[in-house]
């Protein structure tokens, strides 16, 4: 992941805000918030609007994603109930096409509505709406650093500790996460990249088939909390203990070549491009439109970042729109 920029906590991508953020202290109003955002493109045909479900971790960004939707020209509900959420995308398809695109932020402010989420979900799908669920993950640190910064309570910490709201959220929104079409893990990103994924994402008029990011990382740092598959890649000889390639990365010709001419790593490359050319296939028919795929080494830095690189341009000879992250390479 990026590193983080200079500037006060608030600036992080989860920050809660004193108003309309992620968390909601005494006395705010637990109400739906409704905004409508500027028009920056032509409006899809009229018909039932494109819908897309934000939810996630209070403090992990959600109230940034929505605003970036917002300035993409969505129609932005912030904190509907569940049970709202059929008619509210009803009277969108009443709107003789004004409202074709609905975001709606689904939190725990809106925990006494929370059951009715699965239910609206299934009325959604009966009706032929096309909805996307993208989910908003940070790792418990970065949760923490953002509520102490702004000296705010965790909707769920009732009279225990930040971490106990934390736990308890994350129970609630498991199933959720795990039926999301896309998860962000800010843990890493400040306010600035996480609008730029979630431009990336939903700028374009038309949505690729499928959308992949190839990830390298080092097992020593951690598993990547949003990765849907994960790779790994310590069976091949480290150049970290050759000492003319342990300053340089991946991205050098000499240590991808070291690494390349490994006994089984070609073989390792050609047969998981064809296991992730049939995975992709599945994904497309099932609807899924985004995979993170996690390749790790033992720091990062070497096999993870040079194998990264080939299997996406496998994956961009598929016709598969791909971006490549190499969350550790810069690390000592």
């Amino acid at each position: 992941m990026s590193e983080h920029e200079s500037g006060p906590a608030a600036e992080r991508a989860g920050a809660p805000q004193e108003t309309g953020g992620d968390a909601t202290g005494p006395g705010q109003d637990d109400g739906a918030q409704v905004k409508t955002g500027k028009d920056n493109g032509s409006v899809p045909e009229a018909g039932i609007p494109e819908l897309v479900i934000i939810s996630g971790m209070s403090g992990a960004g959600r109230s940034t994603a929505a605003k970036c939707l917002e300035d993409l020209g969505w129609f932005v509900v912030d904190n509907l109930p569940p049970a709202l959420i059929p008619t509210m995308v009803e009277l969108g398809a009443r709107s003789q096409g004004n409202v074709a695109r609905i975001a709606v932020v689904v939190d725990v402010r809106g925990r006494r509505f929370f059951d009715n989420l699965r239910e609206s979900l299934a009325d959604l799908d009966a009706r032929g709406v096309t909805r996307r669920t993208v989910f908003l993950e940070s790792s418990d640190d970065a949760l923490v650093r953002r509520f102490e910064s702004v000296r705010r309570p965790h909707p769920l910490q009732g009279d225990g500790r930040i971490v106990d709201g934390i736990a308890a959220e994350r129970t609630l929104l498991r199933e959720l996460r795990g039926d999301a079409d896309l998860v962000i893990d800010t843990s890493g990103l400040n306010v600035h990249e996480l609008r730029a994924k979630m431009h990336a994402q939903f700028a374009g008029e038309e949505e690729p088939e499928l959308r992949a990011t190839v990830m390298s990382f080092g097992f020593k740092y951690g598993l990547p909390v949003d990765a849907d598959l994960v790779v790994d890649m310590r069976f091949l000889p480290n150049p970290h203990w050759v000492p003319e390639l342990r300053p340089f990365t991946g991205l050098n010709e000499e240590v991808a070549s070291y690494v390349f001419n490994q006994p089984g790593a070609k073989e390792f490359l050609d047969r998981y491009a064809e296991l992730l050319r049939m995975i992709a296939a599945g994904y497309r028919r099932e609807g899924k439109r985004y995979v993170t795929i996690a390749v790790g080494c033992t720091g990062g830095k070497h096999r993870s970042v040079a194998m990264s690189e080939k299997l996406a341009a496998r994956l961009v000879a598929e016709g598969v729109e791909t971006v490549v992250v190499h969350r550790d390479m810069g690390r000592e």
